[in-house]
């Protein structure tokens, strides 16, 4: 017994060994990591003033990692949710900023297509209608999520893209600021999504989603455009569920036509949506089995390429509802 126990003792040494300079090799001190971030930044053509204001002093922000890691207490239901997401409150003030805005909304949809009420909803839901775009310094978050091993391969491009950003004159350092994952200004745009989608809908040289309503508001539309996003279609409605039907049936990625789901014996609740019988349809039940159900068309499963919870896309459709159901 006491040789088996010293083999096995031997055996984890050995392990062990391997094990703690990978690691080690996985997260170089954070000196080095910047300067190897200012090599590939300065190879990507981004210049060096912009380098420096960006990465001169900068720490990682322990915040940050611990925020990363903390998992989801995953407790609160869908009723709950939903309560905290939209009081009554957020609702008037969504129907406020609804009304204030309508002129602009009007012309940022003639051009990307996309219904006012839910360019409102989704900046509501965000940053409540900008008041709140976060509190880090962008750089510095995603520096320290790229430094992280965990998932510093997307943070790095992440890094890359809003370093690109800083050197396009869009922003400073010290007004990028957003969440503690990197999402920016009152979109909360990725540095990536900022690159592909944002808008300078005023023609000032800035893509400004910080500050400028129609930048913030035209470059919300282009990327639910980008995704499919059908003007004056509906999102979707609630269904009685036939039996033996339930939330194993749930789900997004196989849709199917909506007739589909009537030949199998779901019922709307109230009228029958307008919209095609052929229409690629999916069932939601946020709350799981027993819960609510609802059939979901296509301008639902667009909100979910924003935010992709059954969760947070009920939280918008149902606010732009209660936007122009007065």
């Amino acid at each position: 017994m006491r040789l088996k126990a010293q083999r096995i003792l031997v055996q984890l040494i050995v392990l062990l060994s391997f094990i703690v300079p990978a690691q080690a090799e996985t997260q170089p001190d954070w000196n080095s990591f910047i300067d190897g971030v200012r090599v590939e930044a300065s190879a990507q053509g981004i210049s060096q003033a912009t380098l420096n204001a960006a990465l001169n002093d900068i720490q990682p922000i322990d915040r940050v990692i611990e925020l990363d890691r903390r998992q989801p207490e995953g407790t609160i239901t869908f009723a709950e949710y939903m309560e905290r997401r939209m009081p009554p409150a957020l609702i008037a003030e969504a129907r406020r900023n609804y009304d204030e805005h309508l002129p602009l909304l009007i012309s940022v949809s003639e051009i990307y297509g996309v219904d006012p009420e839910a360019v409102i909803a989704l900046w509501g839901h965000e940053t409540r209608f900008g008041s709140y775009t976060g509190g880090f310094d962008v750089i510095a978050a995603l520096a320290t999520l790229a430094w992280d091993p965990r998932r510093s391969d997307f943070f790095r491009r992440e890094l890359m893209h809003a370093l690109k950003i800083l050197d396009e004159g869009h922003i400073t350092k010290e007004k990028m600021v957003g969440s503690w994952a990197g999402a920016m200004g009152q979109s909360q745009f990725m540095p990536s999504s900022f690159m592909g989608y944002a808008v300078d809908w005023d023609k000032d040289g800035r893509r400004d989603i910080w500050t400028t309503r129609g930048d913030v508001f035209a470059s919300a539309s282009n990327y639910l455009a980008s995704y499919g996003w059908e003007l004056d279609e509906p999102w979707g409605a609630p269904v009685n569920l036939p039996a033996g039907m339930g939330a194993s049936q749930s789900g997004h990625d196989s849709p199917q036509p909506l007739q589909a789901w009537l030949d199998a014996g779901v019922t709307f609740m109230g009228a029958a949506p307008a919209i095609a019988a052929d229409e690629p349809t999916t069932l939601a039940m946020p709350a799981g089995e027993g819960g609510p159900a609802y059939l979901v068309f296509s301008n639902y499963r667009v909100i979910l390429r924003w935010n992709r919870s059954d969760y947070f896309a009920m939280s918008v459709v149902r606010l732009a509802d209660e936007i122009v159901t007065r």
